[in-house]
């Protein structure tokens, strides 16, 4: 149960997400005396190798916090309209769900706003960690804005930056973006209460750099592409969705690497190893070193416990 550290608010907020990104989120407003009256989050689905029900990650949090749980398949339904009418909310907070029909958005007095992970416009979308550690950034940060008819696209409310290391993966940016999004959403709540709020119009610049989703193909390895290019990308889809490529007929997930900016001649893909202790893909510009690897089939696990039971002959490349 999260404990309220201030006293309750009249301000009613119903809550729309789904994933581990949202909990800081959701989690702030509550703990600073927020009246999150409603969650609404995706239908339980059947995941797994039992297929067993999965409630989403925000499911579980407002079921042990008491709050009321909707889960519509349909956003324009009657009876759903009608419950979340009745909530008489005063803002609507949204942090990784869908896109909400202009009946939906619209309803609430102050509007409703969302927490995207990027500094808008750049990075719409549905994967804008993982785009903007593969394009090699070296900032990116977190916006809050009005939702309007178009995806991202509606007035800025506040921006934060934050800093991409060369070491970061998708996992660790998540949880920094997750963090920094949460002060962030506070403080534009406070301020949308308080009738504080700026309301800044998107500039549409000439080049926007985008974040669609991303599907098990595009996470495929070319190792034919630049030292920089691979290590970005591996870092990017690091641990989900994961990049992957194939040896021996067979797929194989790569969670963690290093480089290694050396010259050499050889053929993109081509392996190098010493059996026991590292295993090298030789790539334009250097090495990919690989340090955390998961055989199809197999568990995930340190390049060094996949040697030991390894068949990879010396002229063996990875495509």
């Amino acid at each position: 149960m999260i404990e309220k550290i201030t006293k309750m608010t009249n301000f009613k907020i119903i809550f729309y997400g789904t994933p581990d990104f949202a909990i800081p989120a959701i989690s702030i407003l509550i703990k600073n005396g927020f009246d999150v009256c409603a969650v609404v989050t995706v239908e339980d689905r059947k995941a797994g190798r039992g297929l067993k029900v999965q409630e989403s990650a925000i499911k579980k949090f407002a079921k042990k916090n008491n709050i009321s749980v909707l889960q519509p398949s349909n956003l324009k339904d009657e009876s759903f309209l009608d419950e979340i009418n009745n909530f008489n909310a005063d803002l609507q907070v949204v942090v990784a769900f869908r896109k909400l029909p202009k009946v939906v958005w619209e309803m609430p007095a102050k509007g409703t706003i969302n927490l995207h992970a990027s500094l808008l416009p750049h990075y719409r979308g549905a994967a804008p960690i993982n785009w903007a550690i593969i394009n090699g950034e070296r900032k990116t940060g977190v916006t809050t804005f009005f939702i309007n008819q178009n995806i991202d696209t509606g007035d800025i409310i506040m921006q934060d930056e934050v800093s991409i290391t060369d070491v970061e993966t998708a996992e660790s940016l998540h949880d920094k973006l997750s963090d920094v999004g949460a002060k962030l959403l506070l403080k534009t709540v406070n301020a949308i209460m308080n009738g504080e709020n700026p309301r800044l119009q998107q500039k549409e610049e000439t080049i926007i750099k985008k974040a669609p989703k991303i599907n098990k193909e595009d996470c495929r390895i070319n190792w034919s592409k630049n030292i920089d290019e691979l290590y970005n990308f591996i870092r990017g889809l690091s641990p989900y969705p994961c990049a992957w490529t194939t040896f021996d007929k067979k797929i194989y997930k790569i969670y963690s690497v290093t480089k290694e900016p050396v010259n050499h001649n050889d053929k993109a893909g081509t392996i190098e190893s010493n059996y026991k202790t590292f295993l090298k893909i030789k790539v334009k510009g250097g090495n990919i070193v690989l340090k955390e690897i998961q055989m199809q089939g197999r568990k995930r696990m340190a390049v060094e416990d996949f040697l030991r039971g390894a068949n990879i002959d010396k002229d063996s490349c990875f495509v």
